[in-house]
């Protein structure tokens, strides 16, 4: 048994121009995003376009589909209608304008380490962009931050996506996933300076998110944010799969915490597919719980479950994390081994004292850092210079950010390297289908012309357009089609090849 599923991750990034509070963010995003598209260094791909036709974010797990405008109008411009930068990499990703900001969607991958790699190779690649962009004439130089609110009133998303069985009923997964949604926070949390979604109220809290989430269940991702989302898109065979879209949750700069938000969510979801909770961990008033773990940074809040019980998040965690040693068993391979040891060791570190994670997890780390300077200096929590600490932790410039500096020094820990994360920007996963997209791209950037999560679109010169579809995400592997891009040395070798003109 495994903690291995097809998972990926979608991070907005928050962006300014130091000096110039009224630049126009769209034409900032675009202008990072197309920088990228000209960086000698790291972009192969060509200029292929995102391909809409297979799209249908409409669509909710509830059995029904929206028709005309969702709540939220965003909700239904592609990029391409608006114009915007969008561009697909060699490594399989997708780097875009949404809503914007510059967003970066991770190529498929089946485990949480490579989550945590490629979503690295995400923050590298912002970097870089931004770098290169700011080698533009007539651009000025633009900064990135991997957070999720500007704290006057608005968020941005880092959405997470899992590949489950279409047999399990919604209903099961809303029932058993909204409680270790409430309550991951307390490892997956980025921290924040100010409460209420405009940080209006003084303090310090554990999660950038959790305050503009309104609602358990809903399709929007942007206006009445919901726990669960019923998006119904699943980008594979709808028949065998569901795509669950994971919008509740921070942008994580801490490894561990990625590592632990996305490898407990997995093994979550497994357990729920084979039926293997009772309903005892339901929270009563999740919503309202989900705010006040997040404002209580000490850890002692008692959440109220619907059996009437009472158990802080850390106590509620530690039930689901005794459930999945006790389901997994002996026959847990080493991969989920260590991470059901981890996440055991790191909610231990949580309950005795919160400061003990601050080598590992964000919120505890930029908490000691704020708590130095409130000491040293006196400082309020409403201090502008606590607000800019606050922000600069989550800096994407190595040289810059506040993390980064809290790695070089030995005061962070790392679980990928530096050139396996400047590998990962270019080289695809090669156990999904990702590495036949990125592969395309690389060896024949001028005969694709389109991409998806599901296909690639050729141009070869016949008569029409030729759509290689992929509807199973474990398969385009290295070891599935690695011998025929060794053999093949043109875009028409290789469609003969698929298509069975060969």
């Amino acid at each position: 048994m495994s903690v291995r599923r097809i998972m990926g991750t979608e991070v907005e990034y928050g962006i300014s121009v130091p000096g110039q509070p009224g630049a126009n963010p769209m034409m900032t995003s675009s202008q990072i995003v197309n920088a990228y598209a000209t960086h000698p260094d790291f972009y192969r791909g060509g200029r292929a376009r995102w391909d809409y036709e297979e799209e249908t974010p409409l669509r909710d797990a509830r059995g029904f589909t929206y028709n005309g405008t969702l709540h939220d109008p965003a909700e239904n411009l592609a990029d391409d209608d608006t114009g915007l930068a969008n561009i697909i990499l060699t490594n399989g990703a997708r780097f875009y304008v949404d809503h914007a900001h510059p967003e970066y969607s991770t190529p498929e991958v089946t485990n949480p380490r490579d989550i945590v790699l490629y979503d690295k190779a995400g923050e590298a690649t912002l970097a870089a962009a931004a770098e290169r962009a700011a080698q533009t004439p007539g651009v000025n130089p633009i900064t990135l931050y991997k957070n999720n609110t500007d704290n006057k009133g608005a968020s941005y998303g880092a959405h997470e996506n899992y590949l489950m069985s279409r047999s399990v009923p919604f209903a099961e997964i809303v029932t058993h996933f909204t409680p270790f949604l409430v309550t991951r926070q307390v490892f997956a949390g980025a921290g924040r300076i100010g409460v209420g979604q405009d940080a209006s109220e003084k303090g310090f809290q554990i999660s950038q998110r959790a305050d503009f989430f309104e609602v358990e269940v809903g399709l929007e991702t942007t206006l009445k944010r919901p726990i669960i989302n019923t998006r119904d898109e699943p980008h594979s065979d709808a028949d065998r799969y569901r795509r669950l879209h994971v919008i509740i949750g921070d942008a994580n700069m801490s490894e561990t915490a990625t590592y632990l938000k996305v490898g407990t969510a997995a093994i979550v979801l497994s357990m729920i597919e084979a039926g293997a909770f009772d309903g005892s961990l339901t929270v009563a008033e999740p919503v309202a719980e989900l705010r006040a773990v997040s404002h209580d940074p000490t850890l002692k809040h008692k959440i109220e479950l619907r059996n009437g019980s009472q158990v802080t998040a850390v106590e509620l965690q530690q039930r689901f994390h005794a459930e999945a040693v006790a389901f997994y068993g002996s026959e847990a391979d080493e991969e989920t081994r260590e991470l059901l040891d981890l996440w055991g060791e790191v909610l231990d570190r949580l309950e005795r004292d919160p400061m003990d994670c601050a080598d590992i997890l964000d919120w505890p780390a930029k908490l000691h850092l704020l708590n130095r300077y409130r000491d040293r200096e006196g400082l309020s929590w409403d201090s502008h210079k606590l607000q800019a600490i606050d922000l600069q932790y989550h800096d994407v410039r190595p040289s810059k950010g506040l993390y980064h500096k809290l790695v070089a020094r030995g005061a962070m820990k790392r679980l990928v390297g530096d050139d396996e994360v400047r590998r990962a920007m270019t080289e695809p996963p090669k156990d999904t289908r990702a590495f036949f997209r990125g592969r395309c791209l690389e060896r024949f950037p001028a005969q694709v012309v389109a991409a998806s999560w599901d296909s690639v679109i050729f141009d070869v010169g016949r008569d029409s357009l030729v759509r290689v579809p992929m509807a199973e995400p474990a398969r385009g592997t290295e070891a599935h089609v690695g011998e025929l891009f060794d053999r093949c040395e043109s875009a028409e070798d290789l469609l003969e090849v698929l298509t069975g003109r060969e």
